[in-house]
């Protein structure tokens, strides 16, 4: 899973870190992936990684359903790069 969400690098260095792997899952995995990895992280864990998620990897629209799915209504606002 690792290696087609995080295609660009190993998947040993996509699981290293777990917020920033989560992120990608958020954006990319399918729903019979999420389901595999919901057996290895809570909902606490994707709170953190929502809090957490770097820059640029969750679109809008999975943003605003993570959230909602974990039960944040309205959305916080999502995270942005900081310039200088």
């Amino acid at each position: 899973m690792a290696r087609r969400l995080v295609w660009f690098e190993p998947p040993e260095k996509a699981l290293a870190d777990p917020v920033r792997f989560l992120a990608y899952a958020f954006a990319r995995a399918t729903h019979e992936e999420m389901k595999a990895l919901r057996v290895y992280v809570d909902d606490a864990d994707l709170r953190e990684a929502l809090d957490h998620a770097p820059p640029g990897v969750i679109d809008p629209r999975s943003w605003a359903y993570w959230n909602l799915r974990l039960g944040r209504y309205p959305a916080p606002p999502m995270p942005r790069r900081l310039f200088g």
